[in-house]
């Protein structure tokens, strides 16, 4: 069963709103055909621009053209485009024919500059028509007065016409009985004209439900009618189709063998995240329409649509929702005429960014914006990589991925964790939203912004204020992912809270941290406002349905902006969790979000995956752990060195299991080529407009004694966001070819549960399970489990470290676990000790800060291979600060979660030690190196 095939059944054509050169060669296009039951294609001038721009698939046509004199960027697009068209043409040709010159299409659209223009679009039509020479070519004209006026003379010229930009039904109705009119002007065979007009879907919803959202304080029943609207005018619109398309009019040109004009759904792509991703196609079947689906909505449709003859249900429902929606206020004229001049706005600045390229490609030479990805790899491994990269191809894997197939990792869920392959684009429909909310925050004066959460809901949005800090005018960002209570007080030390807002990051609504965070602040800021203008100084972020929504509508918070449920935590640096900070910060999201789909275009599945740079990526850092060299070694340019700490958590946690995984390196300093052993991989991340010569000579070093390099290079901060989705893919690529679920995260739980176990016992007891030291003197205690303890001797502590270090063999890694204030001075002593452990054993180091690094490295310490030796470091709290409503305080929390996580590492068999330093946090330190640097001594 395929669903996408069996929508013929219904009477529906697929078609994909998708055109890119190398789905030719591919061999992609045929695969659809065949397989899926593509009847037909729509083109744009967007998605040329991302594949002209993030890839080289056109760049020997480009030089080629460039050498014959052509710079004109119009006359370089014709020259990319036609061909495509008519290689598309080619291919669909058999479709054509079998359908009795119905279906087969491929669309080309006239220069939106034309949308006004009756006589400049007549001649860019006929000019495309004669060019192509197909008679299964469609020309898409815009659905403007003058478009219309055009159509119909092209109809009465014989020219297959798709006509584009159709939201009103008054103004569909106009359409097609210009489409009447233009068959009965012709004198000759009607029989071959074809037309569609294209409806667009889904953008109706985008608007009407952000009205809704404005009015429903004031009018529950506009909560009701969210999501529906487009639906219903859609079904309103097939039934103008059933009475224009019969009666004595259209008899007479059908007996002259004419077309019906379907109704083409366009813009069926799920724009709010909340939405079944397939619901613009399940609720519109019916004969005979066509739907033109972009690739993620037609492989999603493919793996778990549903079918049934929906377009003609409840007809009675979809008129009293437009009814409704103009009881309230919201006329859908009014929608869908403004949704017409932003449609024509948004194929104006799309075919502009085309020529801009195309324009700067001509002066300044190709140079595709992604090719800055290089790497250098021992020969063993890199004819592996090359295999594996074949396999991917010849089984198209790349495919399976967006498809969503589980079997390409271990077959459980993991189609159920890929919302992120799929949200820049759904993203791109709630810029205005974004925008909203930028301008509101501003406006309330809030001079700083507070994140709280933790992992993947806090990670991002670090990575973001220390790569860009916040716009003028606009909040400071602070970040809080730690219990440590010096932390906490710390952070409500740099803010007034009269005038900060405070964004609750947590998917599942249940995560501790986040959870008691919210408690302490919504206290601290009551206490400050008065608990009447308490919640307006609160946003949350998290998934439908979760606890926090609903302590945030308890709460009144100013806004709750929801999660995907369909993407976890690590993966969701471009969902909400990442672009309502951004947007609070003020930065700029639609660049952000148009600059990562050029990533997203160049990772697509119609991409050879020894071309696509996110599955290359993954194929190298998957084969080098298969063989043992599993450290992955992260350098980052000083602009962007925070990457590091998202990109830890990414790999670590979605990849360290079983037994397996990769364990990512970062912030250890760069050394020279001798203190490394041979487990490692580098991956080299160059900000290229601050390039460091010392870095560059460093890695070319390790490059020359035959260390694996993977350099990245980033040209923009604004780049960041492709760098998001390239490691993502990279990331589920590594997964399955280690073998792995990448999704899940098992012993992240396990820590989790041993937490809340004994912060339960503290809630009824008063106090922690007593524990008894191994060791204690010098100011400092030191714990273990039984098996640990029977392994290590000593009579001081750098004896007891020097047994705990003398555990590390090759091909092992170091970790100190800080369960301690995250300060640059604590870090930097932290560091020293680690470099010099790196110096002496010649094994990588990690180093975190905790309990953040639980939703992070954590998984890895646990669940990946056996190869980490630990020194967990906790201390007695010179402060705490009691959580509002419980009997603990945050620094028992902490305590509990550090005493959780060791725990597990016992349990997991791991060699673990914990020192346990006084109050002196400072002195303790100063203790614990000296005692490092002796047990390290020869």
């Amino acid at each position: 069963m395929n669903p996408l095939k069996d929508l013929g059944n219904y009477g529906q054509s697929v078609w994909l709103d998708y055109i890119r050169r190398n789905m030719f060669s591919s061999g992609e296009l045929k695969k659809y055909v065949e397989e899926d039951g593509l009847r037909g294609m729509t083109s744009n001038p967007a998605i040329f621009e991302k594949a002209i721009t993030g890839s080289d698939d056109y760049a020997a046509s480009i030089q080629e053209m460039q050498a014959a004199g052509i710079t004109d960027p119009m006359e370089l697009f014709e020259g990319l485009a036609i061909p495509d068209i008519q290689r598309a043409c080619d291919e669909l040709r058999p479709v054509y024919e079998e359908s009795g010159r119905s279906d087969g299409m491929v669309s080309l659209e006239v220069s939106p500059y034309r949308a006004r223009d009756i006589e400049g679009t007549l001649a860019d039509a006929r000019r495309y028509w004669k060019t192509v020479d197909r008679p299964n070519l469609m020309i898409k004209v815009p659905a403007t007065p003058q478009g219309i006026a055009a159509f119909q003379t092209l109809i009465a010229e014989g020219i297959n016409v798709n006509v584009t930009l159709l939201f009103s039904n008054d103004i569909y109705e106009a359409v097609a009985h210009a489409y009447l009119a233009g068959l009965e002007a012709n004198p000759g065979d009607i029989s071959a004209i074809a037309s569609v007009a294209s409806f667009f879907v889904s953008r109706i919803d985008v608007m009407v439900d952000g009205m809704l959202a404005k009015i429903a304080g004031d009018y529950p029943e506009a909560k009701g009618l969210m999501g529906k609207a487009a639906i219903a005018n859609a079904k309103l619109a097939y039934q103008v189709f059933k009475r224009v398309f019969s009666g004595p009019r259209w008899e007479k040109l059908k007996a002259r063998g004419a077309q019906a004009q379907r109704l083409l759904w366009a813009s069926t792509s799920t724009k709010n995240p909340e939405y079944r991703d397939v619901v613009y196609v399940e609720e519109l079947i019916g004969s005979p329409t066509v739907n033109t689906m972009p690739p993620a909505t037609f492989d999603a449709f493919r793996d778990h649509g549903t079918l049934r003859n929906s377009l003609e249900e409840n007809i009675d429902g979809a008129a009293a929702t437009i009814a409704k929606l103009e009881q309230l206020g919201i006329p859908l004229k009014t929608v869908t005429d403004k949704l017409l001049v932003d449609g024509l706005k948004l194929f104006s600045d799309a075919f502009d960014k085309l020529l801009n390229a195309l324009d700067t490609r001509c002066k300044v030479g190709f140079k595709p914006k992604l090719t800055g990805q290089t790497y250098m790899l021992p020969a063993e491994i890199d004819s592996e990589v090359k295999a594996h990269l074949e396999d991917w191809q010849t089984n198209g894997k790349v495919r399976r991925m967006w498809a969503g197939d589980p079997t390409l990792w271990t077959g459980t869920d993991e189609g159920r964790w890929l919302g992120w392959l799929t949200i820049t684009g759904a993203q791109m429909f709630q810029l205005p939203r974004f925008a909203e909310l930028s301008a509101e925050i501003q406006a309330a004066g809030f001079t700083d912004a507070v994140l709280l959460g933790m992992g993947g809901s806090s990670l991002c949005v670090e990575v973001l204020q220390k790569t860009f800090g916040s716009a003028p005018g606009f909040p400071k960002m602070h970040v809080l992912d730690s219990t440590d209570p010096a932390q906490v007080k710390a952070i409500e030390d740099a803010v007034d809270l009269a005038t900060t807002v405070f964004i609750v990051a947590s998917k599942s609504g249940s995560t501790l941290e986040p959870n008691i965070f919210k408690q302490y602040f919504f206290e601290r800021v009551a206490q400050t406002v008065g608990p009447g203008k308490t919640g307006s100084h609160f946003i949350a972020v998290t998934d439908p349905g979760s606890k926090m929504e609903q302590v945030a509508t308890s709460d009144s918070f100013r806004h709750i902006f929801h999660g995907l449920p369909s993407i976890g935590g690590r993966f969701s640096a471009l969902s909400n969790f990442g672009m309502v900070p951004a947007s609070v910060m003020g930065l700029d999201v639609a660049k952000l979000l148009d600059r990562t789909e050029e990533m997203v275009h160049a990772t697509t599945s119609c991409v050879t995956a020894d071309h696509n740079p996110g599955v290359v990526l993954g194929t190298i850092l998957g084969t080098l752990a298969n063989h043992g060299k599993d450290k992955v070694t992260i350098l980052t340019s000083p602009a962007i060195y925070d990457l590091g700490a998202w990109l830890e958590q990414l790999l670590a946690e979605s990849t360290g299991k079983i037994g397996k995984g990769l364990i990512p390196v970062d912030r250890e300093k760069l050394g020279p080529p001798e203190v490394y052993g041979q487990d490692r991989v580098f991956v080299y991340l160059r900000y290229t407009p601050a390039p460091e010569a010392a870095v560059d000579d460093a890695v070319a070093a390790l490059e020359a004694a035959g260390q694996p390099v993977v350099r990245i290079a980033v040209d923009d901060t604004y780049d960041i966001g492709q760098e998001f989705f390239r490691w993502e893919i990279a990331t589920a690529t590594a997964g399955s070819v280690i073998g792995i679920n990448t999704f899940n995260q098992p012993d992240v739980e396990a820590s989790k549960i041993e937490t809340k176990k004994l912060t339960s016992e503290y809630e009824e007891k008063g106090s922690l399970p007593a524990e008894t030291p191994i060791f204690e003197g010098e100011g400092v205690k030191l714990f273990t489990d039984e098996k640990n303890a029977a392994a290590l001797t000593g009579g001081s502590l750098a004896e007891y470290l020097k047994c705990h270090l003398g555990r590390i063999h090759e091909g092992d890694y170091f970790a100190l676990l800080g369960y301690i204030h995250m300060t640059d001075e604590n870090e930097a002593k932290l560091q020293e000790m680690r470099t010099a452990v790196r110096d002496t054993k010649k094994v990588a180091t990690c180093l975190g800060f905790g309990p953040r690094f639980l939703h992070s490295t954590g998984q890895a310490y646990k669940g990946g291979p056996n190869s980490g030796v630990f020194l967990q470091i906790t201390c007695d709290d010179a402060l705490d600060l009691q959580v509002p409503g419980q009997k603990y305080t945050f620094g028992v929390v902490k305590a509990a979660q550090a005493r959780g996580d060791f725990q597990v590492l016992a349990e997991r068999e791991r060699r673990a030690l914990r020192v346990h330093l006084g109050a002196d946090l400072a002195a303790g330190l100063d203790t614990l190196h000296r005692a490092m640097a002796e047990a390290l001594a020869e």
